[in-house]
């Protein structure tokens, strides 16, 4: 089954643009941005004055790269609300992250902001195959997180029927997905395995049920995890990328027709890439760190945000005056160093999901055994497998993270349900060095 038989694209007017009528609303855009913030950010008319840049020196798109980044320690720094462009009275609502590794940072937006919001992750939702008249699981986080009130409005504005359950409670998950028989679930790809596991064990055939379109974002996952995941409950599974620092979710989204990585909206976001040691731009096509400038923000303008994702630029195919991002499986941030090896926990999960006596559940543990990292695989085993039947496959697993990564690592085999699940966003990585 494939949503792309079912269902003609439907492209708003930007989506229609050519390569260059896309380019020249860029430069326009984003010479009004950076006065905007200039203007009216007092930390961004200190940082472009210590760099020597004014509003008019932005010429063409390439003069982006006169200014200087700007970081998330950057926007902790401006806790709460100093990095907002507008007075409070014109704040229509605040986000912000967890601040799990510190003060959290701190996101706003204005009604026209909102509006904004509401019709990209409409679109992206139409890209995904979504339609008027469709219900919407909406199992992302409601709250502080960007992630459900963002695809709430989206979903509302695309004119389809939200359920907004928001995450955990996954009994009640497959309950209501049974009960109100939605075609379309939000969620991490993460939170969607583990209701998958919950019909199962509630005797639901995954495959029986209304569901016809995944749109999973907010972690890094691979291709691997959406053929388990569209296997599995008989969908497709599309990617939607987002970050509350530049919008929310819908910044970008995959093309269900496609499946080929997110095109980024570039209407009203222009993407570059950069060596993430250097901060050098890198072409089109190479790898490196995405970096974001918003070109239509009102509260909250950013100035070549380094997101630490690391992803690559690439022509767009289904809309191609948009380009698009290769799906994005790590970040700078996730990497671990082991022995001098660079490591994301999304190359371990593309080896964990080729052998099929073990399951997609898994957590790293990184300890230090004198001088020297260590990196323990805690797997379960597969369904009618068992911890006895399903162990000699931990050395295939270490094998092939050796041959694929280059770097040893223990593999230990858990019994089912004996691992953390998701709720939300997945816990991967343990350090306990």
């Amino acid at each position: 089954m494939t949503i792309s038989m079912q269902y003609e694209p439907v492209l708003d007017e930007a989506e229609r643009l050519s390569r260059e009528q896309i380019r020249d609303l860029q430069l326009v855009r984003l010479q009004s941005a950076v006065r905007h913030a200039y203007e009216n950010v007092p930390f961004y008319r200190a940082k472009l004055g210590y760099a020597g840049v004014t509003p008019e020196d932005i010429r063409s798109l390439e003069d982006v790269r006169l200014l200087p980044f700007t970081t998330k320690e950057d926007l902790r720094q401006n806790y709460p609300f100093g990095m907002f462009a507008v007075p409070m009275d014109q704040v229509a609502r605040v986000h912000a992250s967890s601040g799990t590794t510190g003060r959290p940072t701190v996101v706003g937006y204005t009604h026209k902001d909102l509006d904004t919001w509401a019709d990209l992750v409409a679109r992206s939702l139409r890209a995904a195959g979504v339609r008027q008249g469709m219900r919407v699981h909406n199992a992302y986080g409601y709250g502080l997180f960007t992630g459900g009130l963002g695809a709430h409005a989206g979903i509302e504005r695309l004119g389809a029927t939200v359920i907004p359950v928001s995450g955990g409670q996954t009994t009640r998950q497959v309950q209501l997905i049974t009960d109100f028989e939605p075609e379309v679930i939000l969620c991490t790809p993460s939170y969607l395995l583990t209701i998958v596991d919950a019909m199962e064990a509630a005797g639901v055939d995954p495959r029986s049920t209304s569901l016809r379109v995944a749109v999973l974002g907010a972690e890094p996952w691979t291709n691997e995890m959406r053929h388990e995941l569209e296997e599995r409950l008989d969908i497709d599974a599309v990617d939607i990328y987002g970050l509350s620092e530049v919008m929310g979710p819908g910044v970008g989204n995959e093309c269900v027709e496609t499946k080929d990585g997110p095109h980024i909206w570039e209407d009203h976001f222009l993407p570059e890439i950069i060596d993430a040691e250097s901060g050098e731009p890198l072409p089109d096509g190479e790898h490196g760190e995405l970096v974001f400038t918003t070109l239509t923000k009102e509260a909250f303008p950013v100035l070549r945000y380094r997101t630490r994702d690391l992803t690559r630029l690439l022509p767009g195919t289904a809309r191609p005056g948009m380009r698009r991002i290769e799906k994005i499986t790590g970040r700078n941030d996730d990497m671990i160093i082991l022995r001098g090896v660079n490591l994301f926990p999304t190359q371990i999960e593309e080896v964990v999901l080729g052998i099929p006596e073990l399951s997609p559940h898994f957590i790293l543990e990184l300890t230090r055994e004198g001088r020297m990292d260590s990196l323990c695989v805690r797997v379960e085993h597969a369904p009618g497998q068992s911890v006895e039947s399903a162990s000699p496959f931990a050395k295939v697993l270490a094998k092939q993270v050796k041959e694929r990564v280059g770097s040893s690592v223990g593999v230990v085999v858990e019994p089912a349900g004996s691992l953390p699940r998701s709720e939300g966003k997945l816990k991967r990585l343990y350090d306990l060095r």
